[in-house]
């Protein structure tokens, strides 16, 4: 599958930003706002360039709460579960309940999949489907003896539910006012898409931080119907709504001469138009036939396939989705409430993957998880409680599939990431996990200087290089 063209103009962008790289914090964010502005002028003042017919789109399902993900990606082995076993106590699942994988990239161990995750195994065993091992927010790579001495550069509000889950979505941890990676993204290849009226970042669970740009916003979508979310009263013809919508379009038609206010208007635009077109778009797309689930995560997914079906019509290239899927709080009555929760993560994943078959484009999307943050090994009586590192499972044709990534770490309580009680230290960060995301989905090696502004404390981005290697 052929690569995306890498606009020229990045070379000059990547240049100034390898600089911004290495500035203090207040000038590091000044002039990540800035390029972003710049990158949007560009875009904006340039034909757009098709180069190929390869659409890609990166579907976000963030699992909201903290997912127990050390019962979802679980060691098999007998002395890897034994240790399990003996920190997880009353959480431990039954070995023999564990549905086997066979990691093709990690020897000597064995693992096993919750035994609600039946599709996902499938899809690991057929090489759709890998995993991050123990990923979270960082600044730089940390130890425990630099959290012991105090010597380590921390996240903002480690272990708070609100500061975690924001810093998955911007991958700026030491600063809670950042605009996120999905948006930064979408502000450099936004112009990939014909329709720039319409954003390349649609979100099936309104305003959301990960698809803030500097130009480019998430558009909101209902999973019901077709989607499509009007204005107040403008799918209604009497007088005083036709009044409400001229007056809108007259707003919305005012000529802007200065290229960055054209930027920022495109965005508004995306709330008024977009909602005839869209909703036009998704009723005449190709039909899904794959059956879904009937609850809301699985609907949701059936909303984005129905979405990438209509690609054509809505005159896209490159798309970005979010999720949002909750419940993942378990502090209590964990062991039934997080096999509810994997059951429903396994039903919407595999109907999604079953659907990119059906549509041709299994290879052309590629999904993957985000969650506040992993939970503590050690049990509180019924369930876990807030903790750092975690597993990440991301699927699609592009994977490359039947492997761990990462470092997947020993599970006893005092190893040398534990910060106690369980609560072990990301020997992966975000960065890399979503640096290998952006790549893929058409970023070039200069672009992540501005996307990922820590980058380069834990990888160095160079042409044609990965930090993780899971993407094909």
């Amino acid at each position: 599958m052929g690569k995306h063209h890498k606009h020229t103009r990045r070379e000059f962008l990547g240049r100034v930003t390898m600089g911004c790289a290495s500035i203090g914090v207040t000038s590091l964010f000044s002039g990540i706002t800035n390029l972003g502005l710049m990158n949007a002028a560009a875009a904006a003042n340039r034909p757009f360039i098709k180069s190929n017919n390869d659409y890609r789109a990166l579907v976000c399902i963030m699992l909201q709460g903290g997912n127990d993900s050390f019962n979802m990606l679980v060691p098999k082995g007998t002395s890897e579960y034994n240790e399990y076993a003996t920190v997880r106590g009353s959480l431990a699942l039954a070995q023999n309940d564990l549905l086997a994988i066979n990691p093709t990239n990690v020897a000597g161990k064995e693992f096993g999949l919750h035994p609600s995750l039946t599709q996902v195994q499938t899809m690991f065993e057929n090489g759709n489907a890998a995993f991050v091992a123990n990923v979270g927010a960082l600044i730089e790579p940390t130890t425990l003896a630099g959290l012991q001495n105090q010597t380590a550069n921390i996240p903002l509000g480690l272990f708070s539910h609100i500061d975690q889950r924001t810093h998955w979505q911007t991958s700026v941890p030491q600063d809670t006012g950042s605009l996120g990676w999905g948006g930064r993204l979408g502000d450099i290849l936004y112009t990939n898409n014909t329709n720039t009226d319409i954003s390349m970042n649609i979100s099936l669970d309104g305003v959301n931080i990960f698809q803030r740009g500097n130009v480019v916003k998430e558009y909101a979508i209902s999973y019901q119907n077709t989607g499509s979310v009007l204005i107040n009263g403008a799918n209604n013809n009497n007088f005083y709504n036709q009044l409400k919508r001229q007056t809108l379009d007259n707003l919305l038609d005012e000529t802007y001469n200065n290229i960055l206010k054209t930027a920022y208007a495109n965005t508004v635009n995306d709330s008024n138009s977009n909602s005839f077109g869209f909703s036009a778009a998704i009723a005449g797309g190709t039909p899904i036939t794959t059956v879904f689930n009937d609850d809301t995560l699985s609907q949701k997914l059936l909303m984005v396939a129905k979405t990438i079906a209509a690609r054509d019509t809505l005159g896209v290239m490159n798309q970005t989705f979010f999720i949002e899927a909750g419940g993942y709080d378990t502090h209590a009555d964990m062991l039934t409430d997080h096999a509810d929760l994997m059951t429903e993560l396994d039903g919407a994943v595999g109907s999604f993957n079953a659907a990119m078959i059906e549509l041709g484009l299994q290879n052309n999307v590629t999904g993957f998880t985000m969650s506040d943050f992993g939970r503590k090994l050690s049990s509180n009586g019924d369930g876990a409680d807030h903790a750092w590192g975690g597993n990440s499972l991301v699927f699609g044709g592009a994977v490359d599939g039947q492997k761990i990534f990462g470092q997947y770490p020993d599970l006893y309580l005092d190893n040398p990431i534990d910060m106690g009680g369980g609560r072990l230290i990301p020997t992966t960060s975000c960065d890399e996990y979503f640096a290998e995301l952006a790549l893929w989905f058409g970023a070039s090696s200069s672009d992540l200087y501005q996307i990922f502004p820590n980058i380069t404390n834990f990888w160095t981005p160079v042409t044609n290089g990965s930090p993780l290697g899971f993407m094909l």
